[in-house]
């Protein structure tokens, strides 16, 4: 069976996106592409064999032979993009986050369930075998109660200022992620946190009304609790780790590097820096969300990341956001 799939914009990820499809992803036929931008569609197309190309989205949600959608535009569209996608009974993969608000989410998620389509939210590194082992792990209770979580997430270099400008903030666009990790790897809800951060990095964004640098702790239903650790910059490069503390021992997960060579040398040891950017660290765990949705349609199950999988997260981004401007723990439950 081929599930015959339009990508919805054609900028970075969805470039990524479409190189996935069109080259490794079994199942998948990249049959459409869609940007505002036609230039920028129409040079995709070419590179990736892409037979329709399209600079409005109605134009190519409305052919017959198109199964599912990629959305891959900017977050202002996902939300109505989902809406327009499901109302034409088409299946969806969407990138974080749905939207920065409740509400639009809320809609989205009503015209998903209203159409019976499947809707798949793009959390990728859940698919990183260093992160899905330690939640099979702890899964088997190979260190019996989790006790503490420790995610540690910095990147190498801070974004654009017009990307931070309508990111949403540090917590809605770059510790969404972490959010998921957490719940994904104890299989918990997280019920209260508490967030603090500064402008450390860039002056700039400050000036934007966001900080760079955040620490973020959180309670557990079952009373574990979970710290994250994020930084706009890493100048050595993107540093991304776990570690989680049981009553029967605990597991970590260090940086990966591109070799595991050691030089030794007069002046000392050398080895290679760690990845710089998130495309090469997660190249694989983006052929792996993208096979794991093309795989729920074949087989007709549910996507294994969720629109409520997507929604809690920017609860979570929502609540540190007040507890960092009110400067006290915010329950979740406050945010619903």
């Amino acid at each position: 069976m081929t599930i015959h799939i339009g990508l919805i914009g054609t900028g970075r990820i969805g470039r990524l996106h479409a190189a996935n499809l069109a080259r490794h992803v079994p199942g998948a036929h990249l049959a459409a592409v869609v940007d505002v931008n036609r230039a920028s569609a129409e040079q995709a197309a070419r590179e990736f064999n892409v037979p329709l190309v399209f600079e409005n989205i109605q134009d190519l949600i409305s052919r017959p032979e198109i199964d599912a959608v990629v959305i891959c535009s900017s977050t202002d569209t996902h939300a109505p993009f989902i809406i327009a996608a499901a109302r034409a009974g088409k299946h969806i993969f969407c990138e974080k986050p749905i939207a920065l608000n409740l509400p639009s989410i809320d809609t989205a998620l009503q015209a998903v369930a209203a159409h019976g389509v499947k809707l798949m939210v793009g959390f990728n590194r859940r698919y990183h075998s260093n992160f899905k082992k330690i939640r099979e792990l702890i899964a088997a209770g190979k260190i019996g109660r989790p006790y503490l979580v420790r995610i540690t997430s910095h990147d190498s270099k801070p974004p654009p200022i017009e990307y931070v400008k309508v990111s949403g903030g540090i917590f809605l666009d770059m510790t969404i992620h972490d959010f998921d990790m957490a719940r994904y790897l104890l299989g918990d809800e997280v019920t209260e946190l508490y967030a603090t951060g500064n402008v450390l990095v860039d002056p700039a964004i400050g000036a934007a009304g966001d900080v760079d640098t955040a620490v973020v702790v959180m309670r557990y239903v079952n009373g574990a609790i979970c710290t994250i650790e994020n930084s706009r910059q890493a100048v050595y490069g993107y540093d991304q780790r776990v570690e989680v503390l049981g009553s029967e021992g605990a597991l970590s997960s260090s940086n990966e590097y591109p070799d595991s060579v050691t030089h030794h040398a007069r002046d000392g040891v050398h080895s290679s820096p760690t990845y710089f950017g998130f495309t090469d660290l997660y190249a694989d765990t983006y052929i792996a969300e993208m096979t794991a949705f093309v795989d729920s349609i074949e087989k007709n199950t549910e996507p294994p990341v969720t629109g409520k999988d997507g929604r809690v997260p920017l609860v979570m981004g929502l609540a540190a956001t007040r507890s960092l401007r009110e400067h006290r723990p915010v329950r979740l439950d406050e945010i619903q």
